[in-house]
């Protein structure tokens, strides 16, 4: 990505927490140890199909769609991570990371799963708390070193925005997050940036079922159709730094304009329809590396679902500055 400079320092990072997969009947070894070479069906397959330590250059996996629990990505060259983060209308959707080692090993993860989630003990768990009296924040393992360089698809887009005002809502959206905007009274920014280049005939590489397709080296924001349930799905790629949280390299946003409507305007007689600049904030925090909270977090911009004809994601909560701050 254009206007990137180095990494430094970031703290401690991380750690992925690993999803058990069972291997075979009887717990064996996975059978594609370096040397021994693997056979795999055709079509998506899944972690069992594929299972953790599994070598994608014996298996000749990369570019394989692998999937579990609804969730799909697409398998990335050696050294890279891939995650897939989609906002539903209902929470039941979770992240799912796969990140494959230099040497080709594979492992999978929650996109959260390996988070700090702060909360107000005081409060009971399945109580919505005020924006600005949760702490509650979870964060994935990549950020934003440097720009953040994106383009906007050129085809139809969000509430039928022109081309134009779609940019105006991304911008504000994305400059939420690195601006850290809220009512809380806390300051600080992110340490990022973000620059907007153009209209590109490059589309996000999200399929139909809002699984990440392979990379293409161009974070793009666009609509299109997803499955029903996912409001809007993030795809971030990134790779490992020493010592740091891994390096965002691209984020691809869509917005699901085949099931459902979007809003720059919410009014008093709105129905149904989700406020774009709410959705895409929260879009922005995946992107620079907040995961969600889930319930009785709903004041926070990161909560696992969606409202319609709410604009309250529009500013971060406590707790989502906080996420950022333990980031950036």
């Amino acid at each position: 990505m254009a206007g990137h400079h180095g990494p430094g320092p970031t703290g401690r990072a991380v750690a992925a927490v690993v999803l058990a997969v069972s291997v075979a009947a009887g717990g064996g070894d996975a059978p594609t140890r370096a040397g021994d070479g693997c056979a795999l069906g055709r079509g998506a397959l899944t972690v069992d199909d594929l299972p953790a330590g599994s070598s994608v250059l014996d298996c000749a996996a990369v570019g394989r769609l692998v999937t579990h629990e609804g969730a799909g990505v697409t398998v990335p060259e050696p050294g890279t991570k891939v995650t897939v983060d989609a906002l539903s209308v209902d929470g039941s959707r979770h992240g799912f990371t796969v990140e494959v080692a230099a040497d080709g090993r594979i492992s999978y993860g929650r996109a959260d799963a390996g988070s700090e989630e702060h909360t107000h003990a005081a409060a009971p768990a399945a109580a919505a708390r005020p924006a600005c009296a949760d702490s509650a924040y979870a964060v994935g393992e990549h950020k934003e070193y440097g720009t953040y360089d994106w383009w906007l698809g050129d085809g139809p887009l969000p509430g039928d925005l022109s081309p134009a005002a779609a940019r105006r809502a991304f911008e504000s959206a994305i400059g939420t997050i690195i601006g850290t905007r809220n009512d809380c009274g806390y300051g600080d920014a992110v340490g990022a940036r973000a620059k907007y280049h153009t209209l590109t005939h490059r589309e996000a590489n999200v399929d139909s079922r809002a699984h990440c397709t392979r990379r293409d080296g161009v974070s793009v924001w666009d609509a299109g159709d997803l499955s029903g349930g996912v409001v809007a799905t993030t795809c971030s790629w990134s790779r490992p730094v020493a010592g740091g949280r891994d390096w965002l390299k691209e984020a691809d946003v869509r917005f699901n304009t085949g099931d459902y409507t979007f809003t720059d305007n919410p009014t008093d007689r709105c129905a149904n329809a989700y406020d774009i600049r709410s959705v895409a904030t929260h879009e922005a925090g995946h992107v620079f590396g907040l995961g969600h909270v889930g319930s009785g977090h709903e004041g926070q911009t990161m909560f696992t679902n969606s409202f319609a004809c709410s604009t309250a994601a529009r500013t971060l909560g406590r707790g989502d500055v906080l996420g950022l701050r333990r980031i950036y």
